[in-house]
C-alpha cells in the first residue's frame, strides 16, 4: 500500500532550484529595480495649465494615508500566506481530507532519505505561486506607470507652474514639456505615477487569490456561511482600499478600475491555469468511487424486469389457473 502512494523522482529538486528559484529571483530583482531605482525613466506627459481634474488638494505623503503602504503590503502578503498555511495543515490533520490528499498526490521520493509528502508540496506550490503573482503584479503596475506617466489628481497643486509665464498665459494652452514645474521634484515625479493604482492592484490580487483558494480547496459541511463571509469580507476590503485612493485624491477612478482589472486578471490566470483551480481535494475520491462501481460484476446490480417478461408471466399464470 505504501508503494502505491509513493513516486521516485530525481528531477524535482534540481528543477526547483535551477528553474523555479531562478525565475522567482529574476522577478524579485526586476521588481526591486522598478521600486527602488531610477533605471526606468518615467514618461513625461503633457497637461493643461488650468485642468480642474489635476487641481485637487495635495493629500500629503503616502504614509499619512488612511491605509499606509507598509500596512497594506504586510496585509496583502501575510493574510493569504496564513490562510493557505492554516488551511493545508487543517485539511492534512483531518482524517477524511488527509486520505483524499494522499490519494490525489503521491509522496515524492527524491533520494534515500528525502521525502516530500503532499502537505509540503501543496504549501510550497500555493504560497510560491502567490508570491510570484504578487511580484508580477507589482512589475505590471510599475511598468504601466512608467510607460503612461499618467498624472495624479493633485499634480498641478504640487507642480506649481508659473501661471503668469508665457507657457500658461492662455487657459486652454497645452504644455507638452515638464520643465515649468517649480515644486518639489520628488513629489512631482511621484505625481506622474498614477495609472494604474498599485494599492488597488495588489489588494484585489490578494483578495481574489485567497478567495479562489478558499472556495476551491477548503471543503466543509459544518458551516454554510463561514466561507462566503470570509470571501466577501476579503473582496470588500480590497474594494474599500480602491475607494480610499479615490476619496483621498491620490488616484483617479480610471486608475483604480485599471488596478482592479489587472490584479484580478493575474490572480485568475494563476489560479485557473497554473495551479489548475487549486486541485480540489475531493475530486480524486469521487473518481475512485465511480471506478469501483465499474469494476463490480453485473450480477451485483439490481435486475430490472422487462414489461414483456411481466406480461408473459401473467399470461402463464392465467393459463395454469384455467388448466387446474
Amino acid at each position: 500500500m505504501a508503494s502505491d502512494n509513493t513516486q521516485r523522482s530525481y528531477s524535482i529538486i534540481p528543477c526547483f532550484i535551477f528553474v523555479e528559484l531562478v525565475i522567482m529571483a529574476g522577478t524579485v530583482l526586476l521588481a526591486y529595480y522598478f521600486e527602488c531605482t531610477d533605471t526606468f525613466g518615467i514618461h513625461i506627459q503633457g497637461f493643461f495649465c488650468n485642468d480642474a481634474d489635476l487641481m485637487k488638494p495635495y493629500p500629503g505623503v503616502e504614509e499619512n494615508s488612511f491605509i499606509p503602504p507598509l500596512v497594506l503590503y504586510c496585509v496583502v502578503a501575510a493574510v493569504p500566506t496564513a490562510v493557505i498555511f492554516i488551511g493545508e495543515i487543517s485539511m492534512y490533520v483531518m482524517k477524511s481530507t488527509r486520505e483524499a490528499l494522499i490519494a490525489q498526490e503521491k509522496t515524492i521520493v527524491t533520494g534515500e532519505c528525502c521525502y516530500l509528502n503532499p502537505l509540503i508540496r501543496r504549501i510550497i506550490r500555493f504560497i510560491g505561486v502567490f508570491a510570484f503573482g504578487l511580484f508580477a503584479t507589482d512589475i505590471f503596475v510599475n511598468a504601466g506607470q512608467v510607460v503612461t506617466g499618467n498624472l495624479a489628481p493633485y499634480f498641478l497643486t504640487v507642480c506649481k507652474p508659473n501661471y503668469t509665464g508665457m507657457e500658461c498665459r492662455f487657459n486652454h494652452q497645452f504644455i507638452s514639456h515638464g520643465n515649468i514645474c517649480t515644486g518639489n521634484q520628488v513629489v512631482v515625479e511621484r505625481a506622474r505615477r498614477s495609472f494604474p493604482s498599485k494599492d488597488a492592484s495588489l489588494s484585489v490580487y490578494s483578495a481574489v487569490y485567497v478567495t479562489m483558494y478558499i472556495t476551491s480547496t477548503i471543503k466543509t459541511k459544518s458551516s454554510r456561511l463561514a466561507k462566503p463571509v470570509l470571501c466577501l469580507g476579503t473582496l470588500c476590503a480590497a474594494f474599500l482600499t480602491g475607494l480610499n485612493r479615490v476619496s483621498e485624491y491620490r488616484n483617479h477612478c480610471s486608475d483604480v478600475i485599471a488596478g482592479f482589472i489587472l490584479g484580478s486578471s493575474v490572480a485568475l490566470f494563476l489560479g485557473l491555469c497554473v495551479v489548475n483551480n487549486f486541485k480540489g481535494a475531493h475530486s480524486a475520491p469521487a473518481k475512485q468511487k465511480t471506478e469501483d462501481y465499474r469494476g463490480l460484476p453485473l450480477m451485483t446490480f439490481p435486475r430490472v424486469e422487462s414489461p414483456l417478461e411481466t406480461l408473459s408471466a401473467q399470461n402463464h399464470s392465467a393459463s395454469m389457473t384455467e388448466v387446474t
